[in-house]
């Protein structure tokens, strides 16, 4: 995949840039079936107060509904259209499989129109976009949209350019070396796709001003230091103050940055080999 960058018209301009989705070709009108409409929140609960905020507004999204689980087995899909999807960063391939069934999942990078792909359990062509349980895939083998139980449906790696290792597989347990750079233990048996995920520049994108990230529903972010004493634990003093604490607070007197915020007892914790770097 590539970026675009426009000419410079205007000081927006000048810092933008966008994914170039020419390599995107939807043969057709999605299915119904497999759009849905997302409700937007605001950042507000039930009451209409903001729980989450620097959310509001926003573009109309529908979203695709992705297949997760690959539960069509040992049925071959032919790769019918690369599509854009408003929420998520990764590209979508629709498949159709032999029995005429529409499904869409996350496109591995170097997909194409007219690739035939499938997923199984038993062992498969080591070719982007088959699916398969991680035993029967070699060691130093990039995968994505990983179980982490069985059966589940993928939960790791599924974000643009995104790609995990499997530098191990011993005693019905695979150790995979996440994007995050942790190390972690994962069930053999469960299900993962061969590849990386598309659209690997999506992190070279600039959004350039301030409307861009208004149209994607997030709204600005004062720093607290700017505020006054009686908003914020960094503001007040004349002019330019450093935050002039032990450490940085959140609005409400908490700790802001390096923070574990994992619960010392979950149980999955045992699977966690080496914890990513900070």
């Amino acid at each position: 995949m590539a970026i675009k960058i426009y000419k410079p018209t205007t000081a927006g301009r000048r810092k933008h840039s966008v994914t170039d989705y020419s390599v995107l070709t939807a043969e057709s009108r999605a299915p119904r079936s497999l759009l849905v409409s997302k409700k937007r929140s605001g950042g507000r609960n039930n009451a209409g107060k903001i729980t989450v905020r620097h959310i509001g507004g926003g573009f109309k999204k529908i979203m695709r509904v992705v297949d997760s689980k690959r539960d069509k087995l040992d049925i071959p899909a032919r790769i019918s259209s690369l599509e854009y999807d408003p929420g998520r960063s990764a590209f979508l391939s629709l498949l159709v499989y032999k029995d005429g069934e529409k499904r869409y999942i996350i496109s591995p990078a170097g997909a194409k129109i007219g690739d035939v792909i499938t997923a199984s359990l038993k062992p498969v062509e080591i070719k982007p976009g088959n699916r398969t349980q991680i035993l029967n895939i070699p060691a130093g083998t990039f995968v994505h949209d990983i179980e982490l139980t069985p059966g589940r449906g993928g939960q790791m790696a599924k974000g643009a350019g995104n790609y995990a290792v499997i530098t191990a597989v011993e005693g019905g347990m695979a150790i995979l070396k996440l994007p995050s750079g942790e190390i972690r233990k994962v069930f053999g048996n469960s299900m993962a796709t061969v590849g990386q995920v598309s659209n690997t520049d999506h992190m070279n994108v600039r959004i350039g001003k301030a409307g861009r990230k208004r149209l994607m529903g997030i709204r600005p972010a004062v720093r607290g230091k700017v505020m006054n004493p009686v908003d914020h634990p960094h503001g007040g003093g004349e002019g330019r103050n450093p935050i002039g604490m032990k450490y940085p607070k959140t609005p409400w007197g908490k700790h802001a940055l390096g923070v574990h915020t994992r619960k010392k007892n979950r149980s999955s914790s045992k699977f966690i080999v080496q914890r990513r770097k900070k």
